[in-house]
């Protein structure tokens, strides 16, 4: 089990929160399909929900601004937030909300890739983003979904350093990404793999126990499965719309393998 107590490095992904028109009604649905309970935190951050798993912080449930889509945020890791929102703005990203703190939880900030696929940096204070990856209630793995997937590696590698290496039997433009000097995957990036109608975006994948059962318990509560459970050389997955229509992905670890370490 992956269970972090202390800041991830820079240019890990760290966490995910989702933005939703109900967040009592997202809260029942992702505990009976991923199985979190909640900190009760709403009050002094707005509305905003933390999900843990064995008592590990997992992710963010808070309530989507006016105009902003229902949707998960996946955010990278950073030392230093400002520069790095510096960096975005520099290698051709926009930054669509400035750095600004969240109390004495870390700094944080939103931007978008040349691409227009979002996503969110973390500076850690008090809060270090997830406490528990790559087992049973934590994130699992990250997909970027682009129009333009070499250019999106030439963003990313510029802002976090990333390099890039092609994943057996994933098609010519799909690659996974590492932090430099390390053989451990971070995350795919490729490109848009039949979803025409939609934008650029950022995938985020939680673990599950049981990919089946993650798939009845998001029928059961109003969510919506895209794609079906299907084997695959890393494990099972379904692909799932919560009954707001934010996409998201789980993943059953069915290889015997460990997961890599982020």
């Amino acid at each position: 089990m992956t269970i972090r107590t202390t800041p991830w490095p820079a240019g890990v992904p760290c966490w995910a929160d989702l933005s939703t028109p109900d967040v009592t009604a997202a809260k029942g649905f992702y505990s009976a399909v991923v199985g979190w309970e909640f900190q009760d935190t709403e009050d002094e951050y707005g509305g905003y929900a933390i999900a843990t798993y064995g008592g590990h912080t997992a992710a963010g449930v808070g309530p989507a601004q006016p105009g902003a889509p229902v949707a998960w945020t996946m955010y990278f890791a950073s030392d230093d937030a400002d520069k790095a929102a510096a960096a975005v703005a520099e290698a051709g990203g926009i930054v669509i909300v400035a750095p600004g703190d969240v109390g004495p939880l870390g700094r944080m900030f939103i931007a978008a890739d040349p691409t227009g696929a979002a996503f969110g940096v973390w500076q850690a204070g008090t809060h270090i983003g997830a406490g528990i990856t790559n087992e049973p209630g934590g994130l699992a793995w990250e997909d970027l979904r682009t129009t333009d997937p070499d250019a999106a590696r030439a963003f990313y590698e510029a802002v976090f350093g990333f390099t890039f290496q092609a994943l057996d039997g994933a098609g010519d433009d799909y690659t996974m990404f590492h932090l430099p000097g390390d053989d451990a995957p971070l995350g795919g990036m490729g490109g848009m793999m039949g979803a025409v109608s939609a934008p650029p975006h950022w995938l985020v994948y939680f673990s599950v126990a049981s990919a089946d059962a993650a798939l009845a318990a998001a029928e059961g509560a109003g969510g919506t499965v895209v794609a079906p459970a299907f084997d695959t050389p890393y494990g099972r997955m379904v692909g799932i719309a919560d009954p707001a229509g934010a996409l998201f992905w789980v993943a059953e670890n069915t290889t015997d393998q460990p997961q890599p370490e982020r």
